[in-house]
């Protein structure tokens, strides 16, 4: 199989939308990870549902497929980057948070889109995590069953140094909510989680419901371009074909606006290189396997 490919528009913001999505489909793109944000497709502007279908028109009229992400850094605050959160500990506060989140699983519903990708937060400072997770269960499951009535996939992603950080912790929250599934960022694999990226697509793969690829070094939560960092992309990729992973792949490269009109088809030709890579020594490897028996 070939895997498909997006990009997150939180790495076009020197982009109009209509021209970050042509870019993305003349580069070869079978996607996009569309972060609803004050540059690209404002929730909070007037005339959300109309936009929404002409987007999804647009969509349809380039054969770009979507996921919808929620990492808006100063949409719903502007002085505080991602506040509020879901485990923020002001009710109002949190409310928010919940009523955004099901604003874009709408808008999701109206696009089509494969999944809606969201994360936890990070608790306050001396806050009490047994309160946070609370917080937290009680306003993912409220998302999830909106999601539920709009037939939209929900898919949580652990994020480094937030309350759900790795996926151990994302297993623990799915306990307690039914239908949640994981979006798996293989770079975050790197930072904090207890799983290698490659292992973690296979120890996953029956609950993956989004997923994301940027290269990270080890223990440091930056992304990065291919090759500018520790991830084995051809390892990743050969895992995700292996589970038979047919969803978007998504490459998150947020601080990367500046040069996206050569990164955006540079970072698809790596990730194309990387799986060719894998391919040829699977079957390299199956050769051998056949010649020693």
């Amino acid at each position: 199989m070939t895997l498909r490919y997006a990009y997150n528009t939180n790495g076009l913001t020197s982009h109009r939308l209509d021209d970050a999505l042509t870019l993305l489909a003349d580069c070869g793109y079978d996607g996009v990870a569309l972060t609803l944000d004050v540059a690209h497709h404002d929730p909070f502007a007037a005339n959300l549902a109309a936009r929404t279908d002409r987007l999804a028109r647009r969509l349809r009229a380039l054969g770009l497929a979507s996921v919808v992400e929620t990492g808006a850094r100063f949409l719903l605050d502007p002085r505080r980057k991602h506040h509020p959160t879901l485990v923020s500990p002001d009710e109002t506060d949190r409310a928010r948070r919940r009523d955004f989140l099901r604003t874009c699983v709408d808008v999701a519903a109206g696009l089509g889109s494969e999944a809606v990708s969201f994360w936890a937060g990070v608790p306050e400072p001396g806050a009490d995590r047994d309160r946070c997770w609370r917080w937290l269960a009680d306003g993912v499951n409220d998302v999830v069953e909106h999601a539920r009535r709009r037939g939209v996939r929900c898919a949580f992603e652990p994020e480094p140094g937030m309350l759900v950080e790795d996926c151990d912790d994302w297993s623990r929250l799915a306990v307690e909510v039914p239908g949640l599934t994981l979006a798996l960022d293989t770079g975050h694999c790197l930072v904090s989680g207890r799983h290698e990226p490659a292992a973690a697509v296979h120890a996953f793969a029956g609950r993956l419901g989004a997923c994301a690829i940027e290269d990270m070094p080890r223990g440091r939560h930056e992304h990065r371009a291919p090759g500018e960092g520790d991830l084995d992309f051809p390892a990743v990729l050969a895992a995700l074909t292996q589970v038979g992973y047919g969803g978007l792949v998504s490459l998150e490269l947020s601080r990367d606006a500046h040069r996206a009109d050569t990164l955006v088809p540079a970072a698809l030709a790596a990730l194309r290189d990387a799986e060719r890579a894998a391919a040829s020594h699977a079957e390299r490897s199956a050769v051998a396997a056949e010649v020693g028996t």
